[in-house]
């Protein structure tokens, strides 16, 4: 583990015998009724449940189940092996975790530094539970904070010519780190799709919600001209079609007459650090669960 602190360590410790379970399949009866007596012929309790479905006929359902038992490590090994064939009988995509192994992240930024900092004082405070493995940056800019904090930072200069020997480089690195979740806050590159297929729904992104209004540079600049009385964040998973992945989660912050293009650009800094850190922290947490080109937060 890179770095973890007590605050996170005392989670681990509290939490040692609970474990998530996250599934979808299509609707039909009987798939709570089972899960449940799976857990219980395994001495395990349910502590939360949350479930959804798009049609109780014809539709998709939802679980998110959270449970715990006794000496649940000891555990962890015969119910994955077990829950196979009942997810087998009911076409089940599913992810059991186990919340005494701590997720891994890397976070990939430019220059504004806004969104990271915010993730590195949630992750000092405990709140942010995840071991923040690396940071992956274009620019300097981002190196003092990140190794105050003693995290690694890795500056890999980037830009379109040169895209592909860079992810290489990056990739390399992800896989070094044993990487769960990539977070670009703020990162200003584009990713190409071999490096999106590398890691599906495990790149989360956050960018401004003027979309697709004010495409391109300068959208603060153009929205204070055309007197927009909203300004928002948007954060999604990151797919090869530009800014168009499954949202995970928008804030918006109202604006008026009064306020500057600087104005508007420190409002939607705020709003975007509030809104990246809700989507991480739901990843994190088991919450979210892609469905086409949508998410199911439960």
């Amino acid at each position: 583990m890179t770095s973890t602190n007590q605050q996170i360590q005392h989670y681990l410790t509290k939490n040692e015998d609970k474990a998530r379970l996250l599934v979808s399949c299509p609707d039909k009866p009987g798939i709570v009724s089972s899960i449940s007596t799976f857990l219980y012929e395994h001495g395990a309790n349910i502590v939360e449940s949350n479930q959804f479905t798009t049609d109780h006929e014809e539709g998709t359902f939802f679980l998110r189940i959270v449970f715990a038992a006794e000496n649940m490590k000891s555990k962890e090994k015969t119910m994955k092996a077990d829950f196979h064939s009942l997810a087998e009988q009911f076409e089940m995509t599913w992810r059991m975790t186990f919340l005494h192994e701590l997720k891994r992240t890397a976070v990939f930024v430019s220059k504004e530094l806004h969104c990271l900092r915010e993730l590195l004082y949630e992750w000092e405070s405990g709140d942010l539970v995840t071991d923040i493995s690396l940071v992956i940056s274009n620019h300097e800019s981002a190196r003092e904070i990140v190794e105050s904090f003693g995290i690694p930072f890795y500056y890999i200069p980037a830009n379109k010519e040169i895209r592909e020997e860079v992810e290489e480089k990056q990739l390399d690195l992800l896989e070094e780190y044993n990487i769960d979740l990539i977070i670009l806050a703020r990162y200003m590159q584009i990713l190409t799709p071999k490096f999106v297929d590398r890691h599906p729904s495990k790149i989360i992104n956050i960018h401004h919600s003027f979309l697709p209004a004010f495409i391109g540079a300068n959208p603060h600049k153009r929205a204070y001209k055309r007197g927009v009385k909203l300004i928002g964040a948007t954060s999604h998973y990151v797919t090869d079609d530009l800014d168009e992945g499954p949202i995970i989660e928008q804030d918006v912050i109202r604006v008026d007459h009064r306020n500057s293009v600087n104005d508007l650009k420190k409002k939607g800094r705020l709003i975007e650090r509030s809104v990246l850190n809700r989507a991480v922290k739901w990843a994190l947490e088991d919450r979210v669960i892609v469905h086409k080109n949508k998410t199911i937060v439960l």
